[in-house]
């Protein structure tokens, strides 16, 4: 059996069904003001304002003195892959999808990392990371009979070059295709997808299916393999 983990950073704004308040503020006075020539929002009654930063936070207090932008990520539930025989060998996919909200004008990057090298595990025994046969992934998936793996393939609208193929090969043309453009994880965050604009509100979901296989002359002991995997999306 084997078990992908997935692990995001959240935060959490004031919300109900029907709202959400990014920042909030309590005064005694305030008002908007407005001609033909200006508008002004104002207000009296904060004692402490301006931003205050520290090794594990930044605070930027005061009435409209808040994000520039916002940006979210969803946290898909755990992968578990169907069990591979460690004798006769064989093949095990499965997928799940990210959803990136952002309001940020210059839009966002997502990007995955494994956190163990290899990122497939067991107790006494581990799956390689996929290996490319060049720098750019590969557009077919293919290992060698003797050898064991683990990797992934991203898919969506806004997937990285690296991932985009001509039909031939990736990391040209500007094509995406189901299945194709096969790469490793590492311990390093690698860029999946990109915008340059913001996509409120709908947000954009981006898919990464892992594969798991054992070549049929593989040496792999028996076990309940892990792999934990950490997805961030950063405003551009």
């Amino acid at each position: 059996m084997m078990k992908i983990l997935f692990a995001v950073a959240l935060a959490a704004v004031a919300s109900s069904t029907n709202y959400k308040i990014q920042v909030d503020s309590l005064n005694f006075a305030g008002q908007l003001s407005s001609s033909a020539n200006y508008q002004a929002a104002d207000t009296l009654g904060e004692a402490a304002t301006g931003e205050l930063a520290g090794t594990t936070y930044r605070l930027k207090a005061g009435y409209q003195n808040m994000l520039i932008s916002s940006i979210s990520i969803s946290a898909p539930t755990d992968l578990s892959l169907t069990t591979i025989s460690n004798s006769t060998g064989g093949q095990s996919s499965g997928s799940v999808a990210w959803t990136v909200t952002t309001d940020n004008a210059a839009g966002y990057t997502l990007a995955i990392k494994a956190d163990t090298s290899p990122a497939l595990a067991a107790t006494g025994g581990n799956f390689n990371n996929y290996t490319p046969a060049g720098s750019v992934p590969d557009y077919a998936w293919s290992i060698d009979n003797s050898v064991a793996e683990f990797g992934f393939s991203p898919e969506g609208t806004e997937i990285a070059s690296r991932y985009l193929d001509d039909s031939l090969a990736c990391g040209v043309g500007s094509s995406e295709t189901a299945d194709r453009c096969w790469d490793a994880l590492s311990t390093a965050n690698r860029t999946i997808a990109s915008r340059a604009t913001n996509n409120t509100p709908l947000g954009t979901v981006t898919t990464v299916k892992f594969r798991a296989e054992i070549g049929t002359a593989a040496s792999v002991n028996a076990g309940d393999y892990n792999a934990t995997v950490t997805a961030t999306a950063l405003a551009s």
